[in-house]
């Protein structure tokens, strides 16, 4: 309970003062003339005035407030290395058990978990936790901070003014003295390359604590997942690798150091590079039968593409057309044959036969380069029209061996819409192409369509009473396409409302080049947010759940639900940032949660040398809380005053608060009432007795 004096005057202070003027000239009239009687008049005055000030003794209610200790517990991704999350379990309780004894300490513990920094990635921010807890504190209320964590810290302030408050900031250290761990680290990465060009990475390993060497260590090289190199480094110092983008899109090259014997985790002895692969511009070789109608729409389409670089033939002068004239008086080019399939063939990107028929341009042995060319990784496309029925189809050539179907002889000549088959539904190439949700299809009619034989490879598109219209087909490593009518061009002039051809060549034509997104078989991962998403395309039936291995090394089931057709997706929430691997079947995909190769697991070792300086700015102290052992010695916890020192051999303090809280005020005036009455009058009558005497 305290006590003090206030004052309610009844009238403004300047009112008060104008009064108090003549009242102080008074007095000092009185005691100049010395007049009998001048101390009573003056006490009297005085009594007035200060009964006009209205003084008031103020009684006070106070209850003390209780010190604000924070309690932060680390619980970022370093932490679930060896025991320290047991460590720290441990050592939280010991602690809470040990402020208990304490009612003048209120305890606010909280969690600090890894997040997000846009520069360094995945970062331990606990002093970022510790501002968020003490933010409604008064800092003179801080008793301190005790930080159960593995030293790694990410946000250590500077100064110890930063804080924001005066007291103590203890560290208790999780982990063992004396760890060892490897890490590898890439140090330089292009962010895009050229698909089949070289591009190079630098990169070191770094062995860190007293079981250090500088032994060579081997360093195996991943690219999409699979090995492509094995690496011998030494420890410390830099190293360069080489090595070529496969296709366009994302592309993860993955190094991982073999691990030690005796190091604390192999979390951090991989790293990751995600390079954008970007193809120079695309060869495609298209050769023209003869002129007709459709021929200027595969030209048009390729050339409005500037990624393509289109060499484009038209035979206009077949041999048996040939009169006599030299050659060097025809306006014609000669068609370079040698050249074009047998020296420069593996140049091109796709070979595409535009209603070519055979008529000995191309001598039979061609055919046979041509056929190897697509066995051997290339791509081709056959837009055939009734030549592909004939005695001169290509079909009679050394191309029988990779064509999916051959012709029966038959040339349907009616009306009919083009229809999505059922694998087609499913195939990128033609899923979802615009028009084809309606039926019929919201596209023109065709009236021309070559009949052939049972097909092999999917047919993606049906012609009149269900016979194959689109047939793709995989040939050893190439890839061929069959389009079996010619009047793909009144799509293109908009005949009766036209159709999406562009998409669907432009499609086509990617899938033949192996663009990653048009495989039919296929598996992908990537990051929403804090979420991994894998998603899985196929043309069979339902896949089954995919298998997705975490950073951590965990192993988890994901369940693919169908969200479209051929297309399966599942979620997995996670709070783990790194690089995720997803398998289903033999597929298997990686993707990165959060920024790569994050800053938290680029140190792994226990450590208190980070927070040291920090502690000590604050008369705190740093200790581990584990011996080599594993046996635990937490701290006792003891209140100080003031500035007192704060570390001790088996303690630890925490300051304590002299704020309180006001709880309620009685309010006694001195001259209210009869009591203020009689005072003024005794005054008044002591002067009269005085005067007379």
């Amino acid at each position: 309970m305290n006590w003090s004096v206030d004052f309610a005057p009844f009238f403004s202070w300047t009112v008060i003062a104008l009064l108090a003027v003549p009242a102080v000239l008074l007095a000092l009239a009185l005691v100049v003339a010395r007049i009998r009687g001048a101390l009573v008049r003056i006490l009297a005055i005085a009594a007035l005035l200060l009964a006009i000030m209205n003084p008031v003794v103020l009684q006070e209610e106070r209850d003390p407030l209780k010190s604000v200790v924070a309690l932060v517990v680390d619980r970022s991704q370093s932490q679930t290395i060896g025991e320290r999350n047991a460590q720290a379990d441990a050592t939280e309780a010991a602690l809470k058990e040990s402020l208990a004894r304490y009612p003048e300490f209120q305890v606010r513990t909280v969690e600090a978990r890894s997040g997000a920094s846009p520069t360094d990635g995945a970062t331990t921010a606990l002093f970022g936790a510790l501002s968020g807890a003490l933010k409604d504190v008064a800092p003179a209320r801080v008793a301190g901070a005790i930080m159960v964590t593995d030293g790694q810290i990410h946000d250590i302030p500077a100064e110890a003014q930063a804080l924001g408050f005066d007291a103590p900031v203890h560290g208790l250290i999780t982990g063992q003295p004396d760890e060892f761990d490897r890490r590898i680290e890439i140090t330089t990465s292009p962010r895009f390359g050229l698909v089949d060009e070289d591009q190079r990475l630098r990169y070191r390993v770094l062995d860190d604590g007293p079981a250090a060497s500088d032994r060579p260590v081997e360093v195996q090289v991943f690219l999409n997942g699979d090995l492509i190199s094995r690496e011998s480094v030494r420890p410390g110092g830099d190293a360069e690798f080489v090595f070529q983008l496969p296709r366009a899109g994302k592309n993860i090259l993955e190094l991982v150091a073999a691990r030690a014997p005796n190091e604390i985790t192999p979390v951090n002895n991989r790293a990751i590079a995600v390079v954008d692969g970007i193809r120079e511009n695309l060869r495609v070789l298209l050769v023209s039968g003869e002129p007709h109608a459709g021929e200027r729409t595969w030209r048009n389409l390729l050339k409005s593409d500037a990624a393509v670089d289109l060499v484009h033939f038209t035979i206009l002068r077949p041999p048996e057309k040939q009169d006599g004239t030299p050659i060097d008086q025809l306006s014609l080019i000669a068609f370079p044959t040698r050249e074009l399939f047998v020296e420069k063939i593996d140049d091109f990107d796709l070979i595409i036969f535009d209603r070519y028929q055979e008529r000995g341009v191309l001598p039979s042995l061609y055919f046979d380069y041509i056929a190897q060319y697509v066995q051997n990784g290339g791509a081709m496309l056959i837009a055939s029209g009734p030549e592909y029925a004939s005695q001169e189809s290509v079909a009679r050539t050394p191309l029988q061996s990779i064509l999916p179907a051959l012709p029966t002889g038959d040339i349907e000549q009616s009306a009919f819409r083009p229809q999505i088959s059922e694998i087609g539904r499913k195939h990128p190439v033609t899923r979802n192409l615009p028009g084809s949700a309606s039926e019929p299809p919201d596209w023109s009619r065709w009236f021309r369509s070559i009949d052939v034989s049972e097909s092999e490879g999917e047919t993606v598109m049906d012609g009149p009473d269900g016979k194959p219209l689109l047939v793709l087909d995989r040939v050893g490593e190439g890839r061929i396409a069959l389009l079996l009518s010619d009047q793909e061009w009144l799509w293109s002039r908009g005949f009766e409302g036209g159709g999406p051809h562009v998409a669907l060549f432009r499609r086509l034509a990617h899938w033949l080049m192996k663009e990653p997104e048009l495989e039919e078989e296929a598996l992908d991962a990537e990051a929403r947010g804090s979420d991994l998403v894998v998603t899985r395309q196929t043309i069979g039936d339902a896949p089954g759940p995919a298998t997705v291995l975490t950073p951590s090394g965990e192993a988890v089931t994901l369940p693919l639900n169908e969200v479209g057709a051929g297309r399966y997706e599942g979620v997995l929430e996670t709070e783990e940032l790194g690089l995720f691997q997803a398998a289903n079947d033999d597929l298997r995909a990686l993707a990165n949660v959060g920024p790569v190769n994050p800053r938290e697991y680029r140190e792994a070792i226990s450590t208190g040398d980070k927070l040291q300086p920090l502690s000590d700015a604050t008369r705190g102290s740093v200790r581990r809380v584990a011996d080599g052992d594993g046996e635990l010695s937490v701290p006792r916890v003891v209140p100080v005053s003031g500035r007192a020192n704060a570390d001790g051999r088996d303690w630890i303090g925490l300051k304590t608060t002299d704020e309180t809280v006001l709880r309620g005020v009685d309010r006694t005036p001195l001259f209210a009432g009869f009591l203020g009455l009689a005072v003024l009058l005794m005054a008044l009558s002591a002067t009269w007795y005085r005067e007379g005497r």
